[in-house]
């Protein structure tokens, strides 16, 4: 298949582009920056130079694609509705990339919430308006198939795995590293008993891939493949950057370290949930290590940190 790809330098793009390649996909990816057009070239991803408010530029690749992957921004609103238009009536696939932020619960750290959502029944957004406008876009897509088009939005809880491509790696293992090296100890928000669902970028870009190949896949995936607690992750990273006991940090101090919405949304927060559909209809099956034991055995340590006799 001819594939055209946006967020092609990105974490989950760059995995993306390469499990296509791999599998022997054309791939034309979107970058903004032409000095890196080389870059993707020599990874067998042909460049096409523009961002996501060149409606004319999407339109044109989407239209000379056989499917289109969007994975450079969920909340880009334009540039999903550019990509829909131009595949009316094609009955091409558009896979959005979306996250379990939608449905996050604002805890603090401090609780562990009984509901796990499926993917199975109809997914009601949380309340706050960004989640009801990104919950607006996905339905968008979802429902494209009365206009022609095999919309499918996966939806992918917390990314892990060492960086595939170009990209950076995933924001909040990243982030709780970072608090780690800063501080020499290992920190989690409040009792760090919150719960989020993960999934290694592995098996990540092999569900893609395999959306984008079967005809019958289409509407809203969630990808998950386990789940952990904010203090068992970074318990995680103590033991493999050789630090001590991991420390209880309250949100104010994780706020002065990472900024106040990361350390509310992305560390204090809980997202708990379950991809049967990709399981169950799609044969989708899991099979990169548990977060915790990627962390403890295969994470890249941070350039330069000083612990000794830690294990590259």
């Amino acid at each position: 298949m001819n594939v055209f790809l946006t967020g092609a330098t990105g974490f989950v793009g760059g995995a993306v582009a390469q499990e296509l390649v791999r599998a022997g996909h054309a791939v034309r990816g979107l970058v903004r920056d032409g000095s890196r057009a080389g870059e993707l070239s020599a990874l067998g991803i042909a460049p096409v130079i523009g961002d996501l408010d060149d409606a004319d530029v999407l339109a044109r690749e989407a239209r000379a694609s056989d499917g289109v992957i969007h994975t450079a921004s969920n909340r880009h609103a334009a540039s999903v509705v550019a990509l829909l238009r131009s595949l009316e009536g094609s009955g091409k696939p558009l896979l959005h990339t979306s996250g379990v932020g939608l449905i996050s619960a604002d805890v603090k750290g401090d609780a562990t919430s009984e509901v796990v959502v499926d993917d199975l029944s109809a997914v009601t957004p949380a309340p706050h308006p960004a989640q009801q406008a990104l919950a607006a876009l996905e339905h968008s897509v979802v429902t494209a198939s009365s206009s022609g088009v095999r919309g499918i939005v996966l939806s992918n809880a917390m990314i892990y795995g060492n960086v595939v491509g170009l990209g950076k790696p995933s924001v909040q293992i990243a982030l709780m590293t970072d608090i780690a090296v800063r501080m020499q100890q290992a920190g989690y928000v409040g009792r760090g008993v919150n719960r989020w669902s993960n999934v290694h970028v592995d098996d990540v870009a092999a569900l893609y891939r395999t959306a984008l190949e079967r005809n019958d896949a289409r509407g809203f995936y969630f990808v998950e493949s386990g789940e952990a607690a904010f203090v068992e992750i970074a318990a995680s990273i103590a033991r493999r950057l050789g630090l001590g006991v991991p420390l209880s940090l309250s949100l104010a101090k994780v706020a002065a370290l990472v900024g106040e919405m990361p350390a509310r949304f992305l560390l204090g927060s809980e997202a708990r949930v379950r991809s049967s559909r990709a399981v169950d209809e799609l044969g989708w099956h899991p099979r990169q290590p548990m977060l915790t034991d990627w962390i403890e055995n295969i994470m890249a340590l941070p350039t330069g940190f000083p612990v000794q006799g830690v294990p590259a």
